[in-house]
């Protein structure tokens, strides 16, 4: 008897279907340890390799998700599924005029018939057409409101705040209501999926107030997945939260200028001593001691279940103590205490990590932090700060030149430069420039 005459006995399916999840578990526990191995390695085709076959398999995955999406709405009658609007009709079309594709393939990404693209791209120019872009009802020049529909388009995460102080920095004054009329008028609105970081809620706690820069630091410590999440199929139910599966970042934020003092990256869950290593660099990079760190109540920072009396032989304060620093500790449990460092963090995942693909070499992920922070520091302006940059409050570097247009008023003509910082895509560096 062969292998295929082999019946499966009568209750072993559904031990099967769990056991292909472990299967899928363990798979991607171990490919990830092997990306890990081949971009440490020194050989330069095997680092490529690893990154190579981590995008190959990113792109499978999706695929494969999306394939599941449209086979969905596949099954459902082309006469029941919900019509396009006329706006998404035109969307569609820019869709296809970007990705260059023809009537077969934009039909068949969007489950179209082609006779219906074919007509939609007949009736553009036509009146009552069945594609439809919102006009405008004000009296903006017309020059800034293609400025603002242009740096929705290339930057669509980005709201009508983001926006303002772009438009600021570069030395034209609109609110950010004004930003979201245009914005919505012009049939450009905010997408259903972005929302705003909603304000923060007051809390009460001792708060103390930064009087100049490197008064007051905060420290602070995330992980970051390298592939996926941890989820696995038996118990523990999650993997450990250690290198190759992620990195643990410790970032350190000036509360005066919100600017990026330092960073460290861990392959595991670092100690006190890692953190007192890393703020004893930064004092000596910054050429100051601050006068309080602000953290939480943390391994690394605070001593659990110790008492009072033994709390000063923690690590972390007894260094604070030789450096005559003042520790203090967020609220536990209390969402808002240490506000600013957790906005960050929020930035650093959505702007950054969440938008590479995470390398496996500690120099790289090192690499591609830097950036992030240099291009927060020093190009990324913030309302808080009167949309000026981080720098520029540290150094007390004076603010952008306010220049105010009246509707109807005569538009200089400028020219809008966009660049990225050292070829990074979500590192955006937007100049207005006057045109000749």
């Amino acid at each position: 008897m062969q292998a295929k005459d082999i019946p499966i006995p009568e209750n072993w399916p559904p031990l099967i279907r769990g056991a292909m999840l472990h299967i899928l578990a363990i798979t991607r526990s171990a490919i990830v340890c092997n990306w890990s191995e081949l971009e440490n390695s020194k050989l330069w085709d095997q680092q490529w390799a690893g990154k190579l076959d981590k995008s190959d398999t990113d792109r499978s995955q999706r695929e494969e998700q999306l394939r599941l999406i449209q086979a969905r709405l596949g099954r459902i009658s082309p006469l029941k599924r919900p019509h396009y609007t006329p706006c998404e009709r035109m969307s569609i079309l820019e869709i296809r005029a970007a990705r260059g594709w023809n009537l077969r393939k934009t039909a068949e990404e969007f489950l179209l018939d082609e006779e219906t693209v074919s007509g939609w791209m007949k009736q553009l120019d036509d009146e009552g057409s069945l594609v439809q872009v919102l006009q405008p009802v004000n009296k903006y020049p017309e020059a800034l409101v293609y400025l603002i529909q242009r740096l929705k388009i290339l930057f669509p995460r980005y709201g009508k705040k983001f926006i303002a102080e772009l438009l600021f920095r570069v030395g034209l004054y609109l609110s950010a209501t004004t930003v979201g009329r245009i914005l919505r008028k012009q049939g450009e609105s905010i997408p259903p999926d972005f929302h705003e970081p909603e304000p923060e809620e007051e809390v009460e706690i001792r708060r103390i107030t930064s009087r100049y820069p490197d008064h007051t630091w905060l420290v602070d410590l995330t992980q970051a997945s390298t592939w996926g999440g941890f989820w696995i199929s038996w118990l523990p139910y999650a993997l450990p939260p250690v290198w190759p599966f992620c990195w643990w970042i410790a970032v350190i934020i000036d509360h005066f200028s919100r600017k990026v003092i330092g960073f460290a990256v861990f392959m595991k869950q670092p100690k006190a001593e890692d953190i007192t290593n890393m703020l004893d660099k930064a004092i000596i990079r910054v050429g100051r001691t601050p006068k309080y760190i602000i953290t939480d109540k943390g391994s690394q920072f605070w001593p659990s279940g110790a008492k009072p009396e033994n709390r000063q032989n923690h690590p972390y304060l007894k260094w604070c103590d030789k450096q005559k620093i003042r520790p203090r500790h967020g609220a536990v449990g209390k969402y808002g205490s240490i506000a600013i460092i957790e906005r960050f963090i929020k930035s650093l995942k959505t702007e950054c990590l969440n938008r590479i693909q995470l390398p496996f070499n500690l120099a790289d992920i090192c690499l591609e932090l830097s950036l992030y922070v240099t291009w927060y520091n020093d190009y990324r302006p913030h309302l808080t700060l009167k949309a000026r940059t981080p720098q520029e409050v540290y150094a007390n570097s004076p603010s952008p030149p306010r220049i105010d247009f009246k509707p109807n008023s005569k538009l200089p003509r400028f020219r809008l430069k966009i660049g990225y910082l050292e070829g990074r895509k979500h590192l955006p560096i937007i100049e207005l420039e006057k045109a000749a």
